[in-house]
């Protein structure tokens, strides 16, 4: 019998038998399936089995956090389960058919912006910069500080933060006016198509040779640049930051590269395939999509505008504020960044981000109720405090699905509070210069003129959910919820009802693992050397939920500047992923368990780009090689490098201090102290 097949027996019958099982997989750290009624899985019991660390649902696919055994954990649960596992590409096949056309749509249109995201984050941050140092009149005209009647920037009195101003545009034009290039060049990415192709395709959209898309509505029809072909005429009018149109002529090249793929001899299709697909697609997107991606994307733009500005504004914002929270957990909340970045490159700011941003904020407050409600129950608060941390500066995925979901009650009042200050939001009429960093720092991308206005909005998204959350929770969470089941159980005889609750509760539980068999009792200090060269930050700041939540372990995430993973001590493999080489397992001699684990989703490409060096079961010494990466491959993936290093157990160490907000050296910088 294996390690978990106790577990695992007792988890098929929570996910809805064998019958609902349409898919299974599994990564380095959890189950990955494939529901065929997703409704039927019992999540809270689920959470409750011993090895689970925690569930959530995500593009289809119900996860179900296991850890670093999670190879073995499979193997028993195929063993109990009588289930054929699949690949993780049929998988997320399988997941794909499980979800609406509007599902499926929605998770192309957002694995499309994922990999922009970061550039317009960046961009929206200069704008905002910009428009402090650039465009709010801070002194008059002797050059003495007024913000009321001021007639001068900080540019304006300046030479140097002029020519700030002036250099930094370089970078926001690039970010907002070329954004049909990182468009037509992500959905050729996403499809699988030839990339280069997509990015000719958006240069040609943008290209110096049109009139600026932008100078459009300035300029008489007269004097319009045009083709002329003798039997028909094409205005030479550029699309920049246009996203509809650019996202209808990438899916044109693509479906003519597809077709022109299938149809062409092997022999001739390097010469056939690239000319045949781009300049018909070209051709199409200057004559038919182009105009027509103008016209649309205008038009939902100045929807969502009038939607916000009308008569009917605040019921709109209230809508928005309480339902956004709700939807992120859908995946369709991608939709909302093509519609920002067109209203944002239409009229040159977003009245819908702010509300996003203070959505964000209300859930995290509502965390943080928790977080009090809770300070008593341990294990609760090792999701609590990350979670809240990681929902304020702007991922709400651990808040959503680790604590507001789980409970329910949060998640209303998360929204209950967004809405109030959406609806306040919109009648204050804050602007954002772009989408920014969602939660606390969004006020960077707010308009100055604006900051006020939303720092009033983001206290009513603190205060709100806060003190809804804290006032249901009095009511609504149990002693074990409050306190955790340990000291629920010591709980004293009088309080019969709440004990025996507890002792219930802890029966059914599995005991406490022992002792690691190999594990030496530690009787000094030691260092965990960093495993690669990098900027070490905190594990709340990897942007993926399980790592960020803590639910694996607390620990650390390096962004790479090296491409060389090593032993940060003597341990012994245990654990390796030889389908993709992107992470690796160890345990240390006193029964520590590190998780090293390359990059977010990486375990996509399949080992491209990744070389394991090493086998379960080998032992190795401080700096011996584990794994090399290519960073250059994971970025072309979509992926990012981020690389969390985590103590999934702590053997008998009694404390782990961390040392980030450094940048380590390979084998020589310590980023951990155990004792």
């Amino acid at each position: 019998m294996g390690k978990y097949m106790q577990d695992a027996q007792a988890l098929l019958p929570l996910v809805g038998g064998k019958e609902n099982i349409s898919a299974v997989t599994h990564c380095v750290t959890r189950m990955r399936f494939v529901l065929v009624d997703p409704a039927r899985a019992q999540v809270d019991k689920i959470e409750e089995i011993a090895c689970v660390k925690g569930t959530f649902t995500q593009a289809g696919q119900f996860q179900v956090i296991i850890g670093n055994d999670v190879a073995e954990f499979y193997n028993d649960f195929m063993a109990v389960s009588g289930t054929e596992g699949v690949s993780k590409e049929a998988a997320k096949q399988a997941a794909g058919s499980n979800q609406n056309p509007l599902q499926r749509a929605m998770g192309v249109l957002g694995e499309i912006f994922a990999p922009l995201i970061p550039a317009l984050i960046s961009g929206g941050l200069i704008l905002g910069f910009r428009n402090i140092i650039g465009e709010v009149n801070f002194f008059d005209a002797t050059g003495a500080f007024n913000l009321e009647g001021g007639v001068m920037s900080i540019a304006d009195i300046s030479t140097f933060w002029m020519g700030v101003y002036n250099f930094l545009w370089l970078i926001g034009e690039a970010v907002f006016h070329m954004l049909p290039v990182g468009i037509c060049w992500s959905v050729t990415k996403k499809i699988g198509t030839t990339q280069i192709l997509g990015i000719v395709l958006g240069l040609t959209l943008v290209s110096g040779q049109l009139l600026n898309g932008f100078a459009v509505a300035g300029t008489p029809a007269a004097d319009i640049p045009v083709w002329d072909f003798g039997f028909a005429q094409v205005q030479m009018i550029g699309y920049q930051g246009q996203v509809i149109a650019a996202l209808l002529a990438a899916f044109v090249l693509v479906g003519l590269e597809k077709f022109f793929t299938k149809v062409t001899p092997e022999v001739v299709s390097m010469i056939v395939v690239p000319f045949c697909s781009l300049v018909p697609a070209v051709i199409i997107a200057h004559t038919l999509v182009g105009p027509i991606g103008w016209t649309v994307g205008n038009a939902i733009a100045e929807a969502v505008n009038w939607g916000l500005t009308s008569d009917v504004r605040i019921l709109f914002a209230a809508v928005f504020g309480a339902l956004y929270a709700p939807v992120v957990m859908t995946g369709l909340h991608h939709m909302t960044n093509a519609i920002d970045t067109q209203m944002v490159n239409v009229m040159g700011y977003t009245i819908l981000w702010p509300m996003i941003a203070l959505s964000n904020i209300a859930q995290g407050s509502a965390v943080l109720a928790m977080s009090v409600l809770q300070k008593k129950n341990e294990r609760a608060q090792q999701v609590n405090v990350p979670a809240c941390i990681s929902c304020y500066l702007g991922v709400t995925e651990p808040a959503l699905f680790g604590v507001n979901l789980k409970y329910r009650f949060p998640l209303v009042c998360g929204m209950i509070g967004s809405a109030c200050a959406a609806m306040l939001c919109t009648g204050l009429g804050v602007q954002a210069l772009s989408i920014g960093v969602g939660g606390l720092p969004g006020i960077l991308s707010i308009k100055f003129e604006c900051w006020i206005a939303f720092a009033l909005c983001m206290v009513v998204a603190i205060v709100v959910p806060f003190a809804l959350t804290f006032a249901a929770g009095k009511k609504k969470l149990t002693k074990i919820e409050l306190v955790g089941r340990d000291a629920a159980a010591a709980a004293p005889a009088d309080a019969a009802p709440v004990a025996a609750a507890a002792d219930a509760f802890s029966s059914s539980a599995s005991p406490v693992p022992a002792v690691h068999p190999n594990a030496a009792v530690a009787t000094e200090a030691y260092d965990l050397l960093a495993p690669l060269s990098g900027t070490v930050k905190p594990i709340e700041q990897m942007p993926d939920p399980v790592f960020s939540s803590k639910c694996m372990g607390d620990g650390v995430m390096i962004e790479p500047t090296g491409t060389c993973v090593v032993a940060p001590a003597d341990a012994t493999v245990s654990v390796t992923m030889p389908a993709s080489n992107h992470a690796v397992g160890l345990t240390l001699a006193n029964g520590m368990e590190l998780l090293i684990h390359v990059g977010v989703d990486t375990v996509d490409m399949k080992g491209d780009g990744f070389t394991c060096h090493v086998s379960q079961g080998d032992h190795v010494k401080v700096g011996d090689v584990l794994l090399a990466f290519d960073p250059e491959k994971i970025a072309a993936a979509g992926h990012p490098a981020a690389t969390a290093v985590v103590v999934s157990a702590m053997g008998s160490a009694k404390d782990l201090q961390l040392m980030t907000g450094q940048d380590a050296v390979v084998g020589e910088t310590a980023i951990a102290r155990c004792e």
